[in-house]
């Protein structure tokens, strides 16, 4: 099979993270790159950002590691980057800025033949796939596709895991989660009264809509699930409390450790089990789903269980990407190969 082409919208901290991933699968190579942002900027984050310096060099304007060579292009929108000129297969948009399906459609009139999506979209799209809970899904025809939001990969997994271990009549999460580029550092007036303060002063209550998608994905869990955020001053590093009440009600806290123990032995590529004491950064660098924390289990003398799941937001929801796009590669696009 030849290479995946993959065009990324987007240098942020996820597009970066794909872009890093991406050089490790002989299967796939990013052969474009829009950003905002200067080539030469781009090129010093990659290097400087805090994960593994990536050994790559700026020639003019390509981002060049070894044999691979990616272009960099100044796009705002998707509509400003000819993808076909670059015979991209698969576009990774990864800003958080264009999330309908109408966006998503603009890349495929510049030339993608398909589009994933690194964040929950705003309507209706062909799919949303959370790895490891319905990615048997996927189909040659979907065009437009997301591979959920980091929160909701980990929540997908708990629940899916769970519900079929002693099924679950209802659920409340909370996901406390490392401030985003989008909060301002020192207060200022912007679209939301809480969202104005300074994300590296407070913890701020926010909106997440992970139950709404969560129903769509899981349909049996539609009325069951409901949550929010906590942004706090964290850079990386966010946790997944989630309260369950179940329909078994002699389960253990060892018995639920124990289904998580058995479930990442089937799902090593997105779960894996920590048996210490572990704080946010810790997490910082795993490219799971969640990092699953045994010693945050409780269990009441009912039948509610609550459960503590740690990931790391950029460099997990990047993985699924990459594995996603892997995914639709092997199927091809209808009509033509991928």
């Amino acid at each position: 099979m030849s290479k995946i082409r993959v065009g990324l919208m987007g240098f942020g901290e996820i597009g970066r993270d794909v872009y890093r991933l991406s050089l490790n699968q002989p299967e796939m190579e990013v052969v474009a790159i829009s950003d905002i942002g200067r080539s030469d900027i781009l090129h010093y984050l990659l290097k400087n950002d805090g994960r593994d310096p990536v050994d790559a060099e700026l020639e003019g304007n390509y981002l060049v590691v070894g044999d691979q060579k990616a272009r960099l292009i100044h796009g705002v929108a998707p509509k400003d980057v000819p993808w076909d000129a670059f015979d991209v297969d698969i576009v990774i948009d990864s800003t958080h800025k264009y999330r309908t399906r109408e966006n998503m459609q603009a890349h495929l009139d510049s030339g993608a033949k398909r589009v994933i999506l690194g964040a929950l979209p705003l309507d209706d799209i062909d799919r949303v796939i959370v790895m490891g809970v319905n990615d048997e899904t996927i189909k040659a025809s979907d065009k437009l596709v997301s591979a959920a939001s980091a929160t909701t990969n980990a929540l997908a997994l708990m629940l899916d895991i769970l519900d079929k271990a002693f099924g679950i009549e209802s659920a409340m999460m909370t996901t406390i989660h490392a401030y985003t580029s989008d909060q301002p550092l020192r207060d200022t007036a912007a679209s939301d009264f809480r969202r104005s303060r300074s994300a590296a002063e407070n913890i701020i209550p926010n909106v997440n809509i992970s139950p709404y998608w969560m129903e769509q994905i899981l349909p049996r869990f539609k009325g069951k699930i409901e949550g929010s955020a906590l942004n706090v001053p964290v850079p990386m590093g966010s946790l997944l409390d989630l309260t369950c009440v179940l329909t078994k009600g002699e389960t253990t806290a060892e018995e639920v450790n124990d289904a998580m123990r058995k479930a990442a032995e089937s799902l090593a590529g997105y779960i894996e089990i920590t048996e210490d004491p572990i704080v946010s950064s810790d997490v910082i660098g795993n490219a799971h789903s969640l990092l699953f924390d045994t010693k945050g289990t409780m269990k009441s003398s009912i039948r509610m269980v609550k459960t503590l799941s740690w990931y790391d937001n950029s460099l997990g929801q990047a993985g699924r990407l990459v594995d996603l796009a892997l995914a639709y590669g092997k199927l091809g696009v209808e009509g033509g190969a991928a």
